[in-house]
């Protein structure tokens, strides 16, 4: 068995009602101890006692809200009063993670129980194992922004009401997972500072290919996030948490996604972790000139009758109209002004994404002139403005955007890279 912290087995944090499900949680606590791990059960029923005593008590999930059980009982509504328990639920599990108590979530429930484990998964940081054993996983019921970018989800199949062969292969499962997830290979120690990059898979943006060589030279690790939801949110994340040196924020198209209501978003945080974390970024406006819809559905009706590029039987992209461009270029602008770090906007003059260029699906030069001319009017004074004549794919394009972070280097904004990464670590 491989050892968490301190040469200790796994501590896993099991979360779900005990009042109603005392034999489904006693049996992941078993099975969690089965695999060698050992479990800590935060009872967040509030319909009276089960039938074992768990290490935290309802009462005490009740007063970390601030409340007393009494009170959460006498709110005679059961969505109030859930909402109570997974506010104390969340305040509670932050606490004992900081403090290192346990290693991993693992929680348990149907709509309830769901609704309350996605607050707590929540609240986690990234890189915290979280598993949800859901009589609703993978439901159109809960939204994307309520799911956590890290989350493990497993269909709690045929365990509504008591134990049967069905719900204990689902509960161990579940409990091999986040135990599975504890003892995992912790990644090396690297000296190198992380650069946290965006991009649209590879075909849209490809600038990427050419910034991890040049990157890597410079004794930087480069790690490129997916800009197609889950991706933003675990990016804005790590950058609101400070895990960047610095950031290269060079595909927006989920902040346009968020605008138009689409399904691909993450969230309307987006393009403000950094900035307000101080972090440095150096920002462009890759593939904003589009909405993305599932491909399964029907085009948004908003924008029908535009050119449509279906990326595969998942994805579709839509071309958005020159006002709407416009209304992109302001609220860059102004998520922008609010940093409190250094901020580059470079503008590509020929185009923000690969679709968008002569002969392809997405051409619109009437559009990318309205962003833009917008663009040049609304950026704040505080933000360094760049236009560059090419494509955000050219590579003059990656030229001037090392040339700012060089200078940001050089200027002591963004810490040295470390180029002898064998030897550091030998010191380590």
């Amino acid at each position: 068995m491989s050892p968490t912290k301190a040469g200790r087995a796994p501590v896993i944090l099991l979360i779900g009602t005990v009042d109603t499900k005392s034999d489904e949680m006693a049996f992941l606590r078993e099975s969690v101890e089965h695999l060698g791990g050992s479990a800590l059960v935060m009872d967040v029923g509030v319909l009276g006692r089960g039938g074992f005593t768990p290490d935290i008590l309802n009462s005490e999930v009740a007063a970390a809200a601030g409340v007393t059980l009494q009170q959460v009982m006498d709110t005679g509504d059961e969505n109030t009063a859930m909402k109570l328990m997974a506010t104390g639920a969340s305040l509670i599990a932050t606490q004992w993670y900081v403090e290192g108590r346990f290693d991993g979530l693992l929680a348990l429930g149907g709509t309830m129980g769901t609704d309350l484990a996605l607050d707590v998964a929540n609240a986690l940081p990234l890189g915290c194992p979280k598993v949800v054993l859901s009589t609703i996983a993978y439901s159109p019921l809960i939204p994307p922004d309520r799911i956590p970018p890290d989350l493990i989800m497993r269909l709690w199949a045929g365990g509504l009401y008591g134990l049967n062969r069905l719900c204990k292969a689902a509960l161990g499962q579940a409990a091999g997972a986040v135990v599975g997830a504890c003892q995992a290979r912790a990644a090396e120690a690297d000296p190198r500072p992380v650069i946290g990059m965006t991009s649209l898979g590879s075909s849209a943006l490809s600038y990427m290919k050419k910034f991890k060589p040049a990157l890597e030279v410079r004794g930087y690790e480069l790690a490129v996030f997916h800009t197609t939801g889950m991706g933003g949110r675990a990016f804005e994340d790590l950058a609101r948490r400070g895990y960047f040196a610095a950031v290269m924020d060079f595909s927006l198209q989920e902040l346009v996604n968020d605008l138009a209501g689409s399904c691909v978003s993450a969230g309307s945080e987006r393009l403000l972790g950094a900035g307000r974390a101080g972090v440095p970024q150096i920002v462009a406006p890759g593939a904003t000139d589009m909405v993305d819809f599932a491909a399964w559905t029907r085009c948004p009706e908003p924008f029908i009758g535009r050119s449509v590029h279906e990326h595969n039987r998942l994805i579709a992209s839509v071309c958005i109209d020159p006002e709407m461009r416009r209304h992109v270029a302001r609220a860059i602008a102004d998520r922008l002004e609010q940093a409190t770090g250094p901020t580059c906007l470079l503008l590509p003059m020929g185009g923000v994404e690969q679709w968008d260029r002569p002969g392809e699906p997405l051409h619109d030069p009437e559009g990318l002139k309205a962003f833009t001319d917008e663009m040049g009017h609304v950026v704040s004074p505080q933000t360094v403005f760049q236009p560059v004549d090419a494509h955000i794919n050219d590579e003059a394009f990656a030229q001037a955007a090392l040339r700012v972070f060089d200078g940001w280097v050089a200027a002591g904004l963004v810490p040295p890279g470390v180029v002898d990464v064998t030897e550091e670590r030998k010191a380590a």
